[in-house]
């Protein structure tokens, strides 16, 4: 046969010739029209879900968080493998589902299956949230914002780490394209009432009032518009709440009687 090859190259050498250089032609042709992947997919579709558990030991997020998941996620519907990684106050399981699966619909199943596991975690566990869709050669980068307790000239605490996170490094880092972020642990900064209830029972006063009075007064409201001489103003009534010490000043009727949130309460 190959005999029979090499004889008919030589004898048409033309017809070979030609036949090598419409190749290279194509060839060079194909070449340079083919898209090119510098980082190409090589892993399956994966979703990942992040747990917060503040203030437990390893064990403790590895038994009572982690494993949980992995057993509510673990025979759902194109799930091929299920992986985990676990550290003192986090839990991060990555759910890897077979080639061709839609992400959209990977991303469904597991949050049926969250909604399962959320029931059995422990009380004080954050719920279980997923991770941003990102490329799936995309890398996890845990980065932390710490205090320097001993070089602290400004006295910044973990809420203001955890603020300086949410408003300034977040805001930052989402600018970057392709980049996803999911802020997690800190402090987050709050306003407390402190509830006295000899104040609160002296007066006949409930705590659900005491509630639903701080609620309103925490509301931006409509009041139309004002028209005159052709001009249009907006009426808003800002409530908004910016300053501890407004709540304080906070009017509670009881019986015809106003009475002033601080007479029975503590502010932090």
């Amino acid at each position: 046969m190959f005999d029979n090859l090499i004889k008919f190259s030589l004898q048409k050498r033309l017809l070979v010739m030609i036949t090598a250089i419409l190749l290279l032609i194509f060839g060079s042709y194909t070449a340079t029209q083919m898209p090119v992947d510098v980082f190409p997919d090589l892993t399956a579709p994966m979703v990942t879900i992040l747990t917060e558990s503040h203030g437990m030991a390893t064990e403790e997020v590895e038994t009572l968080v982690t494993l949980p998941i992995e057993s509510a996620v673990n025979g759902a519907t194109d799930v091929r493998r299920v992986r985990s990684s676990t550290a003192p106050g986090i839990s991060i399981v990555w759910v890897e589902f077979d080639w061709g699966t839609d992400i959209f619909l990977a991303r469904q199943i597991v949050s049926e299956k969250l909604q399962t596991a959320s029931g059995s975690l422990p009380k004080g566990v954050e719920k279980p949230v997923l991770a941003p869709i990102s490329s799936i050669m995309g890398e996890i980068m845990l980065v932390s914002i710490g205090i320097d307790e001993k070089n602290n000239p400004l006295n910044l605490t973990e809420t203001d780490a955890r603020t300086i996170a949410d408003f300034e490094v977040r805001k930052r880092l989402l600018s970057i394209s392709g980049v996803s972020l999911i802020p997690i642990g800190g402090a987050l900064k709050q306003y407390q009432i402190l509830i006295s209830p000899e104040r609160l029972s002296s007066h006949g006063i409930s705590l659900n009032e005491v509630m639903k009075a701080a609620e309103s007064l925490n509301e931006n409201s409509s009041g139309g518009a004002y028209m005159d001489s052709g001009n249009e103003y907006l009426i808003r009534g800002i409530s908004r709440v910016y300053d501890p010490r407004i709540l304080k000043n906070v009017i509670l009727a009881r019986d015809g009687t106003p009475f002033f949130l601080k007479m029975w309460l503590k502010f932090k």
